[in-house]
């Protein structure tokens, strides 16, 4: 089966040139199908520059283009020619079955989910990061799409991540977590406590509460959370491991043995380095919506754009929609209220089969 993944040329801080230069090299090592969307001349020109004549990518042309400072509605509303809303609605008409973007996140987000729609059954799509821990990556949602959230939306959370978890990083039963302020199951607030009551019974293997802490100490494949506190916390954590990165270099340089040593570890110290390095997961697929949608830090560099081909193309091939789509109609169903039985009796509720 041919999968075409539509590019977002204009979107991001080196736009097109990093854009166009990731698809080049996702189109050489994947093999990947790739449409370029945006201003044409400008991306024929960054072409050029790679000697990409052959590789099977096109370019579908865009006038507009989504500032990384603009309001996500405004500019839904007057870019009717822009490059995220041209890509998105190739995945609407078929002809992409997915998306990889590096602009606006507010307007890639609004500009989806508006353009290609939400997966039957999902009140509200989220952001999924994927994260390092020390037994292996994690996904973390939502981390930016939703700051107020109900306890189904938690709970519809914790399916996406799990099947993401699953279907993409490949883990078998993924562990999945409900972020807390405790482990117990009566710490947190009103919305937490009774997402948990509901993920209890779910059929996920739902561990109960986790901590901040736990987000990468390998204790939890899957951390659910709103958005408020996934966002504020990632971007702590990203500004943590930048400023670690920086407190090292200044001590290396302080010292001629300092300096030796750095040589004598510098492999180890370049794969810690690609631990954390965003560039490795690619981007943030935005789960929930009618389309296999990744969404890449502004300043993604060329490896990364690449390398959010490559997730697109595994969300594609492992049908996770599909999957999002049936288990959380299975979920809702399994979860409804049951009519009474006659005589005043209530109808005891069936159990739930395991995932796939």
């Amino acid at each position: 089966m041919e999968i075409k993944i539509a590019i977002d040329a204009m979107g991001g801080d080196f736009a097109p040139a990093h854009p166009v230069a990731g698809s080049v090299l996702a189109a050489r090592e994947f093999g990947a199908q790739l449409i370029l969307v945006g201003r044409r001349h400008e991306i024929e020109v960054e072409l050029a520059k790679h000697r990409a004549g052959g590789l099977p990518i096109e370019i579908v042309h865009a006038s507009e283009a989504v500032g990384m400072d603009e309001s996500p509605v405004t500019a839904f509303r007057r870019k009717k020619d822009s490059s995220i809303r041209v890509a998105a609605t190739l995945v609407r008409d078929g002809r992409a079955a997915g998306v990889v973007s590096a602009g606006n996140t507010g307007a890639v987000m609004a500009t989806v989910k508006m353009i290609c729609g939400v997966l039957e059954g999902v009140e509200r799509p989220a952001l999924c990061a994927v994260v390092p821990n020390l037994k292996g990556p994690s996904v973390w949602l939502d981390v930016g799409a939703n700051i107020d959230c109900r306890p189904e939306h938690l709970v519809q959370f914790a399916v996406m991540g799990h099947l993401y978890s699953r279907e993409v990083l490949g883990v078998r039963n993924p562990r999945v977590g409900l972020m807390s302020i405790g482990e117990e199951d009566t710490k947190g607030n009103e919305v937490t406590r009774e997402a948990f009551r509901v993920l209890k019974e779910a059929p996920l293997n739902f561990i109960g509460n986790v901590e901040g802490r736990d987000v990468f100490n390998g204790e939890a494949d899957v951390i659910v959370c709103d958005g408020f506190i996934g966002n504020v916390s990632l971007k702590a954590v990203e500004s943590a491991a930048e400023s670690i990165l920086h407190f090292m270099k200044e001590e290396i340089s302080k010292s001629f043995l300092a300096k030796l040593g750095y040589v004598l570890a510098r492999p180890a110290f370049r794969n810690f380095r690609k631990k954390i390095d965003y560039a490795e997961y690619g981007g943030v697929p935005l789960l929930g919506v009618r389309a296999a949608a990744i969404i890449c830090h502004g300043g993604s560099s060329v490896r990364a754009i690449k390398n959010a081909v490559r997730v697109t193309l595994d969300f594609v091939r492992n049908r996770v929609n599909d999957r999002i789509h049936d288990e959380i109609l299975r979920i809702t169903a399994a979860s409804a209220p049951r009519a009474p039985l006659p005589g005043g009796g209530a109808m005891a509720s069936e159990g739930l089969n395991d995932s796939k």
